[in-house]
């Protein structure tokens, strides 16, 4: 007898997994793995197969997990990838204690009903929903896939199937870099051909009005082209004697901000615009001396750009707001008849990092990333603070705009066209129809960031080098398995439950959409890859209709 065979295991299966802690960068995040390998070896296959469930490094201490289904007989293999690490729970205040037990919260936002925006408060009402955090995004996928391959194995599917969980998927996505070597070695070891990456992110709104049930054959992508302004310091007493980086920063950002030169669209939908999601000088403490460095990292969703492409629009943008920049201090210089400090240049970090190394010396170069490195500080600071000290020791290139990347990035991947998707997003929108009188809308890309990213990568003119050029933390604390990913080739696809409201304290599940129609959906894809043959025809196979 299956463990959880019925929606009400499921949903004892999915509490339990939220229960255990799991924040990005805590100790739940590194526990819950191994509690999970744990639950997984009571699964009757696994306890006979134990070589097949494996834990493997990312870092931290942290791990993922996988497990492999293996039929004899099968020539398939379905890659269902989830994240288990959670965002942060300040936001629930007093009900804090309760976030990681949606049983409890749910009872208890009865209590708070009134601080609720109203359509959380008609869908506490209704029942309809289990509250709490990580049950949306995206322990309810998790819990599909380890239901799914309990069944799989119970039944004895035509098919290989892998589960792969990991961590750090809300900040880095360290967990899904590492687990693309693991993937690649899984697949050589065992003589796997991986047909279909399969994830179970829940569906994402597309707009704050939107309910439709979506599936994705795509995932959109996310980079941070970012940059470091170097002024000339003074005292507040005298401003005229130099030049603030905050000036020079607000001609970048402003001609950043929502920027359409930015925005692309593909099959009918478009890329947010950018926004700036960090701008600050370098400064550790308050003085009267003028901010001399700042920085700002800003976000650029993509689908079909490459780095290379990002790189190249956002050096036109900074040459664009730097020669604005030099016109207004050129006239403040004829008005105040005051000499310059220099027109501000525009460089890229490769172009920074090639005049230190000739000036500086190699050696001391590969000193100061590994110091920095070693540092605490995430890899955003890390990046900014090299290019300052070397900034510093190069002052004779200020002002200068110096561009970058900084972690993380995650590649635009679509799979739209491939006939196996179509099938399967046909036999999901058949089934729905038939079953829950439920249309399904095919979205393109996924708009709330995935793992996805990691797989199936594409790039032939290799825009992946100007990321690496141009990254200050680059095989440092952070790095990209580009060509790893590369091997990983098949089509993508995400199929998940709705919820609504992710990383907010209204983050919801709805009961039946998890427990009841997504299995369902996600079992059908399963039977249709199963069936499907690569030249476009399906086959029959040894499994029931669901």
């Amino acid at each position: 007898m299956r463990q959880w065979g019925t929606p009400e295991s499921l949903r004892a299966l999915l509490c339990e997994l939220v229960s255990w802690h799991s924040r990005t960068l805590t100790e739940g995040e590194v526990e819950f793995p191994v509690n999970l390998f744990k639950k997984m070896q009571d699964i009757p296959y696994f306890k006979a197969n134990a070589d097949m469930l494996q834990l493997g490094d990312a870092d931290f201490g942290r791990q993922f997990v996988t497990a492999l289904y293996k039929h004899k007989e099968a020539t398939k293999t379905i890659v269902m990838i989830s994240h288990f690490d959670t965002v942060s729970t300040e936001e629930y205040g007093e009900l804090e204690a309760l976030a990681f037990n949606p049983e409890g919260l749910t009872r208890e936002l009865e209590h708070y009903i009134s601080e609720l925006h109203p359509e959380a408060q008609n869908d506490l009402r209704s029942g309809d929903y289990l509250w709490g955090r990580g049950i949306m995004d995206m322990k309810a996928g998790l819990a599909i896939h380890m239901a799914l391959i309990e069944k799989a194995a119970d039944e004895l599917w035509p098919v290989n199937l892998v589960l792969l969980t990991v961590p750090d998927e809300e900040v880095n996505s360290s967990g899904m870099r590492a687990a693309v070597v693991a993937l690649n070695e899984l697949k050589s070891e065992q003589d796997l051909t991986y047909d279909l990456f399969l994830n179970g992110e829940p569906v994402f709104s597309q707009k704050p009005t939107d309910t439709a049930y979506h599936v994705y054959s795509g995932t959109i992508g996310k980079i941070m082209p970012s940059a470091l302004f170097y002024g000339r310091e003074t005292h507040v007493g005298e401003p005229l004697s130099g030049m603030t980086s905050s000036f020079i920063a607000s001609f970048l950002t402003r001609k950043m901000e929502w920027n359409p030169l930015f925005r692309e669209t593909d099959y009918g939908e478009y890329t947010p615009l950018p926004i700036t999601l960090q701008q600050e000088d370098l400064r550790l403490n308050y003085s009267a001396q003028t901010p001399y460095g700042t920085v700002a990292l800003y976000n650029v969703f993509t689908m079909k750009r490459t780095a290379a492409d990002v790189m190249n629009l956002f050096e036109e943008v900074a040459v664009s707001a730097a020669k604005e920049c030099n016109e207004w201090y050129a006239q403040l210089c004829e008005r105040e008849e005051i000499p310059s400090v220099g027109e501000v240049r525009v460089l890229r970090y490769s172009e920074l990092i090639d005049y230190a190394e000739k000036k500086l010396g190699k050696e001391y170069l590969e000193a100061l990333k590994h110091d920095i490195g070693n540092n605490q500080g995430d890899d955003r600071e890390k990046s900014f603070r090299i290019a300052d000290t070397l900034l510093i020791n190069c002052q004779e290139l200020t002002p200068a705009i110096v561009l970058m990347f900084t972690p993380p990035y995650y590649p635009a991947v679509n799979t739209s066209d491939h006939p196996l998707v179509s099938r399967c997003i046909q036999k999901v929108t058949k089934v729905a129809e038939e079953l829950f009188h439920l249309p399904v809308e095919q979205a393109h890309y996924f708009n709330g960031i995935s793992d996805l990213s990691y797989v199936n990568y594409k790039d032939e003119n290799k825009g992946w080098a100007v990321y690496e050029d141009n990254t200050p933390v680059w095989d440092t604390t952070y790095s990209i398995p580009f060509k790893e990913m590369h091997k990983l080739e098949g089509p993508v696809l995400n199929v998940g439950p709705f919820g609504k409201d992710a990383h907010k304290r209204t983050e919801r599940l709805h009961i039946e959409s998890a427990f009841v129609k997504t299995p369902i959906f996600v079992e059908e894809v399963i039977k249709e890859v199963i069936r499907y043959e690569s030249k476009g025809e399906v086959v029959g196979a040894d499994l029931q209709e669901g």
